[in-house]
């Protein structure tokens, strides 16, 4: 049986901690604008379904109580829904908005915590080379969009989302480190991770519980981010009137609150979608909100009842990871699924694992993955453009010194 022990982190240290430092490259990381988890050491690793049981029947000495600080397990929900993994920390660093921080540490890991704490900093530019080629073809991409637009004109599926890949091949290995601190400075307000090689910056929230309240803030319908405000405003303005990008987002919204609602006692949303920015794209986001019914179900369970969300599968579900299967050309993995943390009360929040990468092994390679929403008016050469603006987040900050 695991044995876990939560004390403030003032009882180690008087300095300052950030999360992106104590994950490092070799530990694991989620977090949003400086609240979230970062951990290092491995005490439990497994299957989802098994880390759950085993934090549930774990002992725990909590002398913070807060959400999430008794023990935590971080990890990741596969598109397919066919594979999940847990990863439960030897020593977790937690910080909640409005609190002290914390540090909970498995009986054994005691002289770890302070290896832990150590300023980290990452390597000294090394001057690496970089080339990026394309995964699928252009081909395979531009083919994939037209059958599936046609299959909506038809009316066989409502919408589908057809993604693409690239790979980046570095001359010397890719300093994880770097690359979150990076993250940091330019998607502060995105949920960032970094998960077994598996690292990215989503804007999206899928679900989050914590006891009884559940929330989502799907995203779906994009458009370009200049940095000029009055064009910016002005592609805004677009986003909000374009009827290809509301009928994108209108299926999910209705997907999301559909699913969640046999879960609540009560269940509200945005009557009108918002535009969200980060820093190089604008989308379309409805906060969803409410209160669930007692008992509460797990987040795991929401997380694979939601996912994937029309946002990066389509609609309906079936027919439309049909198509995708079919005309695609990719295997997803852990792309959009979803990423995230839940401990033994079954609270936890995960984000939609967008705007990632998956390195190799030797870290001299990168996976990215970009993807859109294909409905009735959408055009390949447009579709490929937003899958190049979304590429960016991830690239910019994998090439840059």
């Amino acid at each position: 049986m695991l044995k876990f022990t939560t004390r403030p982190l003032r009882d180690f240290t008087d300095e300052p901690c950030d999360l992106n430092d104590v994950a490092a490259s070799d530990g694991v990381l989620f977090v949003r604008n400086g609240v979230g988890f970062a951990g290092r050491g491995i005490a439990l690793r497994g299957k989802a379904s098994e880390v759950r049981k085993a934090l549930i029947g774990a002992s725990t000495d909590d002398a913070v109580n807060l959400t999430g600080s008794a023990a935590v397990a971080l990890g990741w929900h596969s598109f397919s829904g066919d594979s999940s993994e847990l990863i439960v920390p030897r020593v977790v660093i937690g910080k909640a908005e409005g609190t002290d921080p914390w540090v909970t540490y498995v009986t054994g890991a005691e002289r770890e915590i302070s290896e832990a704490l150590i300023a980290q900093r990452p390597s000294a530019p090394t001057g690496s080379s970089f080339s990026i080629r394309p995964g699928v073809s252009m081909e395979t991409y531009l083919n994939a969009v037209t059958a599936v637009r046609n299959a909506v004109r038809s009316g066989e599926i409502t919408k589908a989302v057809i993604a693409r890949d690239i790979i980046v091949e570095s001359s010397s290995a890719i300093d994880v480190h770097a690359l979150l601190r990076r993250l940091r400075t330019s998607f502060g307000s995105s949920y960032r991770f970094s998960i077994d090689g598996f690292i990215g910056a989503s804007p999206e929230l899928l679900i989050e519980r914590r006891e009884g309240h559940v929330a989502s803030h799907p995203l779906a319908g994009t458009t370009a981010r200049t940095g000029d405000p009055t064009v910016d405003a002005q592609l805004a303005k677009e986003l909000r009137a374009s009827t290809k990008n509301q009928v994108e987002h209108r299926v999910v919204i209705d997907m999301v609150h559909d699913t969640l609602l046999p879960w609540c006692s009560y269940l509200d949303w945005q009557p009108e979608p918002e535009v969200i920015a980060v820093a190089n794209v604008q989308h379309l986001g409805t906060r969803v909100e409410g209160m669930l019914s007692d008992p509460y179900p797990h987040v795991l369970d929401l997380v694979g009842a939601l996912s994937p969300t029309p946002a990066l599968g389509g609609h309906p579900r079936a027919a439309a990871l049909r198509l995708i299967a079919e005309h695609e050309g990719i295997q997803r993995g852990r792309y959009g699924g979803a990423v995230g943390w839940c401990d033994a009360e079954g609270n936890g929040t995960w984000a939609v694992a967008i705007r990632c990468a998956e390195l190799s092994a030797d870290r001299r390679s990168a996976r990215l993955f970009a993807g859109g929403g294909i409905v009735a008016e959408s055009e390949p050469a447009a579709e490929l453009a937003e899958t190049q603006a979304k590429f960016q987040a991830m690239l910019a900050a994998i090439i840059r010194p």
